[in-house]
């Protein structure tokens, strides 16, 4: 008999496939409420699969009695209640080194785009104002500029890499220097947005990042920075953000991530120098698919008793 497990949120087809083929599977779109969960399948449920962005709450785990694994597609755990799972001494896994290179390209194409007017500039062309006006007013160029990058894990380190290559000069802040990384350390955030022309924010989140871009980091980068966030919404006090955009304080903005997803503050929408993305840093098919086969081996791995390929609590 397969065993039951729950899962949250949205997977690729491949994945969803092999989820059904290995197991009885019961599906919610969105975190379901505890009591939503019939208690005979909670008797009956030993693994869970959730999309980091849905997670899995105390209240959840306490309605699975017999749970024995728990397996994260993406790599944030900001919405995963890590110590009722640690407390339980269940397993946890989630898919951290695959998701780096393809959320670091959205940022520096977000990046690109801000700089280079790459959205405007197609309005520009297909709505004929080229022909009418002329030539489109000029950007700015990446180059010789400074990258700042907050948080230089898997994603941080891969878009400082990047930057590299567009000739631009780099420097991170995290929690503590990092031996192997070619890159200047800033130890306050503070003093690298007075030192970047832009801004990465690729911290994780939760409670201890919240608000770390503040109001006084957004006005250390000031008129001519941009500020782009590929992490989580919270990281970025986003009412100051707002604040700064509307007097001018802060040059352009690049936000993959909000505080409140997907019904956004509609005031960001007054801003034509603000690039909004629909927080599609992984949304690639290959990575997507690549992610979903480890979410699967973690998960197999936990409920066999086995080492989880990339664990978070073993």
């Amino acid at each position: 008999m397969k065993p039951d497990i729950l899962y949250f949120g949205k997977f690729p087809d491949p994945t969803v496939a092999e989820l059904n083929r290995r197991y009885t599977v019961h599906h919610y779109a969105t975190t379901p409420a505890p009591e939503e969960i019939p208690a005979d399948v909670a008797q009956r449920v030993r693994g869970v699969a959730t999309e980091a962005n849905r997670g899995i709450s105390r209240a959840i785990l306490d309605r699975l009695p017999n749970l024995e694994a728990v397996s994260v597609f993406g790599v944030g755990l900001d919405l995963v209640d890590v110590a009722a799972i640690q407390a339980r001494g269940l397993p946890l896994g989630n898919t951290p080194d695959i998701i780096g290179p393809e959320v670091a390209d959205l940022a520096i194409g977000m990046m690109l785009a801000s700089a280079r007017q790459i959205v405007f500039a197609e309005h520009y062309a297909r709505s004929g104002q080229w022909a009418a006006k002329g030539p489109i007013p000029l950007g700015r160029s990446v180059a010789h500029k400074t990258c700042g990058v907050i948080g230089l894990g898997g994603i941080g380190r891969a878009i400082a890499d990047r930057a590299v290559a567009f000739r631009m000069r780099v420097l991170y802040n995290a929690t503590r220097k990092k031996p192997d990384a070619p890159y200047g350390y800033v130890d306050d955030v503070v003093e690298l947005a007075r030192q970047s022309d832009f801004l990465m924010v690729a911290c994780k989140g939760g409670p201890e990042t919240r608000h770390l871009v503040s109001r006084d980091v957004i006005d250390a980068l000031g008129p001519q920075g941009t500020l782009i966030n590929v992490a989580r919404g919270t990281v970025v006090d986003e009412e100051a953000l707002i604040d700064a955009l509307a007097s001018k304080r802060l040059g352009w903005a690049a936000l993959d991530v909000f505080e409140k997803e997907p019904d956004f503050d509609k005031r960001l929408l007054d801003f034509p120098n603000v690039l909004l993305q629909p927080h599609h840093g992984t949304a690639a098919i290959e990575t997507r698919v690549e992610m979903g086969q480890l979410m699967l081996d973690n998960l197999a791995a936990g409920l066999e008793k086995r080492p989880l390929k990339t664990p978070v609590l073993t």
